[in-house]
């Protein structure tokens, strides 16, 4: 009967203590399932490993640690009983009560140091595959790889042996205090019996011990100082801080010395005196002598003093941001642009982005989100090769959202497993508008109508951006593919994404992990069913690699007929020594704001590369990461620990490398770095002579920091237009642009900065003067001012600074918008050269207006040869003439929109032989009315 009870109270403690676990445990295999479906299941084991190896060893090493401190504590006190249960009930229950409270109490304090250790298995896993920089530091000639890899997995080490001693320290005191061993009205000196002495005397020796190595380890942390004129040690720090910590690592281990030779010793005389003497030793060398040296030697002569050490910190920033080898070169900004000049820029001019992103996005979705549960939720900016013409594109992925489903229909059967994925996407040109304002659309509707020669073969979006809920495919029920018309069509899941769940207890495992009995008893399953989850692509590319830092803002492609999201990854430390942290930079409010870049430099991070970019196919949520700087010394540390992660950049095919840019985020925290740290001597840099800023424009009634902006340009040293991201700077406090950065992102010049410098004794106007001068311009503000008396909104779309030819075109769009709706209008172009600023209806009559002559001269590179002639009279009639030019002008002016200037060439001459026809015909009708006039 009484082992009958055993095996029940058994039974009974295995069930309480597994319950909590048990949803872990089942989390972990669907994980597993999860990971094989994607192809990546040597990550997740490898992750999984390292986790379980440190949980175990630390949880072992804590408990057996501290109970082997409590047993010897017991041990040594064994003449003593617990007393603090005494006059209880509980009084003869008292050692039971103590032993299972101090098993409990080491079972907290080992599983949450367990848990800790557990999340630092990539500490662990860098620290076992460090890979060299070839880069030393200038203080203590370590590599940069030290500090990244090795640095981080000895503090943490260093922690962890601290944490363990002193909770042994603890529990030990306490069951000497409690026994009452520990007597405080004996002398000072004899408190403790020599057995006990000699317990805590060790314990307290170990600490000492592990205090020293903590204060050799914090002579590196001094590289990452932020007290001092800049980032990084300082000529103190150097001098007398450095000093300071070795000085008092080696009191420490006297200390602990001290500590020692009290075991042979009647009284705690010696450690005691060790006590004090490091408490004056810590006053005087950590806080007395640092502050002496930096109040009388280095205030002083501080420049003099701290030269060496801003160079430090110029160099290391530099290089911590990918910026120590941009080129600078010239940029006269002459006024020298020409007629000429524009036609040998055409694709230039025809790229200008008159399309703002804001505006569009509303424009989309007024026009082309079809039904309430579609959205549109972000455009994208990208390039294509359409009919032979490399033009920039405005691009957004028609998603489902299944919340905006009506209430009515949304049932579990319809979000599961009928409401599974989007469907196509909307694509427009930067810069052609039509006759209402509204952008001209390549690619809209649905299915998808291509007006180009690019086609949608696979319109479905399983995983995108907004897919945020899990679904099934595979089910004896099809899904809901796409509305058509007064019906629905419907379709069967025919990729190869999502985990197969052909058995009941699979079945059952998602059922428990995901909380759903649906799942379990739906008679829809069968075993050709499938589950998807982690569809939202920004938490699938982080579940696989958690390590790296994703970008915010994904970006839709269309490859090959399929659509394809690509993600910029970084690789990030905050261990670079000397190299300033984003958030601690000049005036790093500007940018942090949003949350893209508020998110990217979280934790102070001091390094930063874009070596990865993963695509991700948005029907079968495949993913590819894709290595794209291999020399990044963080990547190659991960490549060591996850060999079958990453795919070599030349594995990848041209036609999705045609489609990597560079990112908008990384440019944006290069250019904040480079506000200050592009001047490279030191004593300009202590002065703060030469500070940049990012220039600012207005959006709707609001002044904003200007963002990147993607552009198609040729570059003054190249030979063609490229697909590049521009950024200009203008000095604080002045509005005038100092320079301006581009980073390249086609072909071989992939991941190129450039940094174009314009006459500091020359005017520049900035973005900002030009908004002044807009602003200023009496027929501009007259008619801004009187659209927006008339109820509708102006918005001023972004101010472009479009460099050709050694000078400077400025352009910005004007939008209206009803107060009470939401489809903006493209109403007018502004465009600024010189001295000149005008506003008209297109781009072209602006550049026509500037610059002189027809737009066709403005624009068109060769006129086709003119058409000759007719031989004989037109037979045509007056009105049939005028139909025919008419007819012939809207072609012209719709070529015209579009940038094909060879058409509109060729349309203005037929034009031309319509009006002289129609002018001879004119010449002869008042004969034919007389002569009918005889004839009466």
């Amino acid at each position: 009967m009484k082992s009958a009870n055993k095996i029940i109270i058994g039974f009974l403690l295995v069930v309480i203590i597994g319950l909590p676990f048990s949803h872990t445990l089942v989390h972990i295999l669907t994980e597993a399932w999860w990971f094989n479906s994607v192809n990546f299941s040597d990550v997740f084991w490898t992750r999984i490993t390292w986790k379980i190896i440190a949980w175990v060893g630390t949880f072992i090493i804590y408990g057996l640690f501290l109970w082997f401190n409590y047993w010897m504590a017991q041990r040594l006190t064994r003449d003593r009983a617990f007393h603090f249960l005494d006059g209880s009930d509980l009084a003869p229950y008292t050692d039971t009560i103590a032993n299972s409270a101090v098993l409990v109490v080491i079972f907290l304090i080992s599983l949450a140091a367990a848990t800790t250790s557990a999340s630092a298995w990539e500490t662990i896993l860098k620290y076992l595959n460090a890979t060299e920089f070839n880069l030393t530091d200038p203080i203590y000639q370590q590599d940069i790889g030290f500090y990244l890899f090795q640095f981080p997995f000895y503090e943490g080490l260093k922690d962890w042996l601290l944490n363990l001693l002193i909770w042994g320290f603890v529990l030990s005191v306490a069951v000497y205090v409690l026994k009452s061993k520990i007597r405080l009205d004996r002398y000072w000196q004899r408190f403790l019996t020599k057995d006990l002495k000699t317990h805590l005397s060790l314990l307290l020796a170990g600490i000492a011990l592990v205090v020293a190595i903590g204060f050799w380890l914090e002579r590196y942390e001094l590289l990452y100082n932020a007290d001092g004129v800049v980032y990084g040690a300082g000529y103190t720090d150097a001098h007398a801080q450095r000093l300071a910590f070795w000085i008092m690592s080696i009191v420490s281990l006297l200390l602990g010395l001290s500590f020692i030779l009290a075991i042979w010793q009647n009284n705690i005389t010696l450690p005691t005196y060790g006590i004090g003497i490091y408490l004056i030793a810590f006053f005087v060398f950590s806080g007395l002598f640092p502050w002496f040296q930096q109040r009388f030697i280095v205030e002083p002569n501080e420049l003099e003093k701290e030269k060496p050490y801003i160079e430090h910190n110029i160099a290391y920033t530099r290089k911590a941001y990918d910026l120590d080898e941009v080129p600078t070169q010239d940029y006269p900004a002459e006024e020298q642009l020409s007629r000429q000049a524009l036609q040998e820029n055409q694709s230039t001019i025809r790229n200008i982005r008159l399309w703002d992103y804001r505006p569009l996005l509303s424009t989309y979705r007024q026009l082309q989100e079809i039904r309430l549960y579609y959205r549109f939720k972000d455009v994208d900016v990208d390039r294509y090769t359409i009919d032979e013409n490399y033009r920039q594109v405005m691009l957004s992925p028609r998603e489902l959202v299944y919340s905006q489903v009506p209430d009515r229909a949304q049932t579990w059967v319809n979000e599961r497993l009928k409401y599974t994925h989007g469907y196509g996407l909307v694509m427009s040109p930067v810069n052609i508008v039509t006759e209402d304002g509204l952008p001209e659309l390549f690619i809209k509707d649905i299915p998808p109508i291509s007006q180009v020669d690019l086609q949608v073969d696979e319109s479905a979006i399983y995983y995108g951006e907004e897919t945020d809920t899990y679904i099934f495919t595979g089910t004896n029920t099809q899904e809901f593919d796409y509305p058509r018309g007064d019906e629905n069509a419907f379709t069967t899941y025919a990729g190869n994404g999502g985990v197969p769940i052909p058995s009941l207890w699979q079945r059952l495992a998602y059922a428990y992990d995901l909380g759903d009995l649906k799942i379990l008893i739906s008679n829809y399953f069968i075993n050709t069913s499938h589950i998807h989850y982690h569809r939202q692509i920004g938490e699938r590319v982080n579940q696989v690699a958690p390590f790296l830092r994703f970008d915010k803002d994904p970006y839709i492609t269309l490859i090959n007929g399929r659509l394809q999201w690509i993600i910029d990854a970084y690789t990030i430390s905050d261990r670079y020594p000397y190299s300033e942290p984003v958030s601690q930079s000049n005036n790093a409010s500007a940018i942090v704001q949003g949350d893209d870049i508020a998110q990217m430099s979280l934790g102070d991070i001091n390094y930063i590369r874009n070596s990865v970019k993963v695509v991700v196919d948005a029907f079968n949520g495949t993913m590819q990461f894709v290595v794209v700087d291999e020399d990044d010394p963080v990547l190659q540390t991960y490549r060591k620990i996850f060999p079958t992660l990453f795919t070599a950049n030349d594995a990848i095919p041209a036609e999705v490398k045609a489609h990597f840019r560079y990112p908008l985020d990384l440019f944006t925290i290069q250019g904040q770095m480079y506000l200050s740290y592009h001047m490279n001597n030191p004593q300009v840099f202590y002065n703060r002579e030469d500070l940049w800023r990012f220039p600012t424009e207005i959006y709707e009634g609001n002044e904003q920091i200007m963002q990147p902006y993607y552009a198609i340009m040729r570059l003054p040293e190249a030979s063609s237009e490229e697909f590049i991201l521009i950024l200009p700077f203008t000095p604080v406090n002045k509005d005038n642009m100092i320079a301006w950065m581009a980073a390249r992102s086609d072909g071989e010049n992939y991941g190129k900065l450039l940094l174009y410098e314009f006459p500091k004794q020359k005017l520049v106007y900035g973005p900002s003067q030009i908004e002044a001068r807009i602003d200023q311009n009496p027929q501009i503000s007259q008619q801004l001012t009187l659209w927006s008396q008339e109820g509708s909104r102006v918005i001023r779309g972004d101010l472009l600074v479009i460099p050709i030819d050694q000078s400077l075109l400025y352009v910005e769009p004007v939008y209206l918008r009803a107060e009470q709706g939401e489809l903006p209008e493209l109403k007018r172009v502004i465009v600024a050269y010189a001295k000149e600023v005008v506003m008209e209806e297109t781009l072209e009559e602006a550049l026509a207006t500037i610059f002189g002559g027809t737009q066709a001269d403005v624009q068109q590179p060769t006129a086709a040869p003119p058409s000759a002639p007719p031989s004989a009279p037109p037979k045509e009639g007056v009105s049939t003439l005028a139909q025919s030019a008419l007819e012939t002008y809207q072609k012209a002016q719709e070529a015209m929109r579009q940038g094909n200037w060879q058409k509109y060439g060729q349309y203005q001459q037929e034009l031309e032989s319509i009006l002289q026809q129609l002018n001879q015909t004119q010449k002869s009708t008042p004969n034919l009315r007389k002569s009918a006039g005889d004839q009466n």
